[in-house]
């Protein structure tokens, strides 16, 4: 039994500490944007985010400004990283049993609700700022975790793992609402020719086929098609992960391998490269009247207040109902301090924020960015000022099996 726990507890280890650091990276490349911003460089870091890049062949061609090419071709790869961690998790870890899907899933639920309706009550006589709706849902899980890694061996595992897992959920949920809400302009024909593309990708899984380069050769077909569809290409990303074997005949894990061997790419060169090219906000004009706008105070409160609020409140009525139980070492202090880091949504909340506006109209999105950067700022702060006091004590080391 422990032989079997080992390798998956290390696997757990190694990537809250990848995530942790990449957290701090995210700090770093998101400064850096509001510096280059707000300087006499801004101009160029504009200029450059829309130079030209075209990809042609023959008559047939994609030609995208840089930054929807970061937002919608790198993405994807963040994104086909999430559908592994989902399908690992589905099949061999933390959601793996109903009992360990309750209560990140009763947690999750409320994290979205609640924030969703806090944004939505303050805009719904503007039907396009409505659009932002699910701008406030969103957390980024490298900063919520590089908070928690803050408190170094005081937090349990077990409030590790809820964090995790719930962010799991919380990235499902944003992949549901980006495939439901944020596409426009459907093209029948190409949305069949992505669904053959799909349907081929599941019966070479169920045949047996192992080559993960083939996977990723028919994904990038996948995103073409989707994204000349309408349909947002990064679902490419999701919907290729599902199929990538989790084993082969031979016990080798080609699932597990090519999500280690992505890990490192995504959090230290893809986020932060779509932190970069996305968080350049220039300050000049904005005052703290700003803040006032129904859209930025949608966000900000939604983040900072909506998300703690919802993950507490589904978590205590989950507990009375007896539908779900707190893992054991993990207090209510614990969870909300959680759920203030939950509220640092960044990089998923910026993306988004650029889908609803680019769906609806560019006209709210800087107000957009200042409300997530302002709202993930606040939901971090509170977040160590709650773990602060709830972590005072280490935890009590579990017992180990034999």
């Amino acid at each position: 039994m422990v032989k079997a726990a080992a390798p998956v507890a290390s696997a757990i280890r190694d990537f809250l500490k990848l995530e942790s650091a990449g957290g701090i990276l995210l700090l770093i490349t998101a400064a850096a944007a509001m510096i280059v911003a707000n300087t006499p460089l801004l101009p160029r870091y504009d200029d450059f985010l829309e130079t030209i890049v075209a990809v042609q062949v023959g008559d047939w061609s994609i030609s995208k400004p840089l930054l929807l090419w970061i937002n919608d071709g790198l993405m994807a790869v963040f994104f086909f990283l999430i559908g592994l961690e989902l399908k690992r998790e589905v099949m061999e870890g933390e959601l793996s049993s109903a009992k360990q899907i309750a209560l990140p899933a009763v947690a999750a639920l409320g994290g979205m609700i609640v924030p969703m309706g806090i944004y939505a009550w303050f805009n719904w006589n503007d039907p396009i700022a409505l659009d932002g709706w699910a701008i406030p849902a969103a957390t980024d899980i490298a900063f919520a975790l590089a908070v928690l890694s803050v408190f170094g061996s005081r937090v349990p595992i077990a409030l590790k793992v809820f964090l995790l897992t719930l962010a799991i959920f919380d990235d499902l949920g944003a992949i549901i609402i980006i495939a439901l809400f944020y596409s426009e302009d459907i093209s029948l024909q190409l949305v069949i020719v992505a669904a053959v593309a799909f349907a081929i990708a599941v019966t070479m899984n169920r045949a047996g086929v192992t080559r993960t380069s083939t996977y990723v050769l028919l994904g990038i077909a996948l995103w073409i098609a989707l994204l000349k569809s309408g349909v947002h290409a990064t679902l490419a990303g999701v919907l290729i992960a599902l199929c990538i074997p989790m084993r082969d005949d031979a016990g080798h894990s080609p699932l597990r391998e090519l999500e280690h061997n992505l890990h490192g790419p995504v959090v230290y060169a893809i986020l932060p490269i779509f932190a970069f090219a996305n968080a350049g906000l220039p300050l000049a004009g904005f005052t703290f009247e700003s803040l006032e706008h129904p859209v930025t105070l949608g966000i900000i409160l939604g983040l900072f207040a909506g998300k703690p609020i919802g993950i507490l409140a589904f978590v205590a009525v989950g507990v009375l109902l007896r539908l779900v139980e707190l893992p054991k070492n993990v207090s209510w202090g614990q969870v909300m301090g959680v759920g203030f880091a939950s509220g640092i949504g960044f990089t998923m909340s910026l993306f988004i924020a650029g889908l609803a506006f680019e769906h609806g109209s560019g006209d709210y999105f800087e107000g957009d960015r200042l409300g997530v950067l302002v709202g993930s700022i606040l939901a971090a702060v509170a977040a160590i000022v709650t773990l602060k006091f709830a972590l005072r004590h280490p935890p009590v080391p579990e017992a180990s099996s034999t």
